[in-house]
């Protein structure tokens, strides 16, 4: 059984302001559990979409009751991966987010959707999903609906985070950050392209 999760948020902001503020949004005030973000691809396609993934390390504070599944000693971060698109013809931007480890106890997976508002101007609309699951037999309804109640928290953070960003932001061009933001990803993939790289394997 997986716990499904919705919302839809208007964003009084640009979307080319959004996009922008999407790629600076760490670090933040409101998101101080997120350690580091890395990129680790990059490409830019044939139809101008920037496709992105990124690894990101949280801390992950356990509740008392799910101490008895893990080791004393075992690390209470987790990975997180993140890939992402940006379509500048049609003016949305739409991320993928899951937990690398601790799948078992609980596995979240988020789908964001940030588009362009037809019907209201100067206006990003944000369509937020997220699926929680868990394996540990006998454990995973309170388990998931712990997993809910903490997603909606931070969500709560993300969003702060988000307004922060934008707030940083505030004076520019939309037009002009949304282009430096596609320039700053080439460069990326000119760097990258002179360092040799390890065999990746993909599951």
């Amino acid at each position: 059984m997986v716990k499904y999760y919705c919302n839809n948020i208007d964003i009084r902001s640009v979307w080319d302001h959004v996009v922008s503020a999407f790629w600076q949004k760490y670090p933040n005030p409101y998101s101080t559990h997120v350690l580091t973000e890395d990129v680790v691809y990059r490409e830019v396609t044939p139809d101008h979409r920037l496709l992105s993934r990124r690894l990101l390390m949280k801390t992950n504070r356990l509740p008392r009751w799910a101490e008895r599944f893990f080791p004393s000693g075992m690390s209470r971060s987790v990975y997180i991966i993140e890939d992402s698109i940006v379509d500048p013809v049609n003016r949305s931007l739409t991320t993928y987010t899951w937990n690398l480890n601790y799948a078992t106890l609980m596995s979240v997976e988020e789908r964001c959707i940030f588009q362009d508002s037809v019907e209201q101007p100067s206006t990003t609309h944000l369509k937020r999903e997220a699926w929680i699951s868990s394996s540990i037999y006998g454990f995973s309804r309170p388990i998931q609906e712990f997993g809910l109640a903490r997603f909606k928290t931070n969500q709560v953070k993300a969003m702060k985070g988000l307004e922060f960003a934008l707030s940083n932001l505030q004076g520019e061009s939309p037009q002009r950050l949304l282009r430096d933001t596609v320039k700053d990803a080439a460069k990326t993939l000119a760097s990258a392209a002179t360092i040799p790289q390890k065999p990746q394997q993909f599951v």
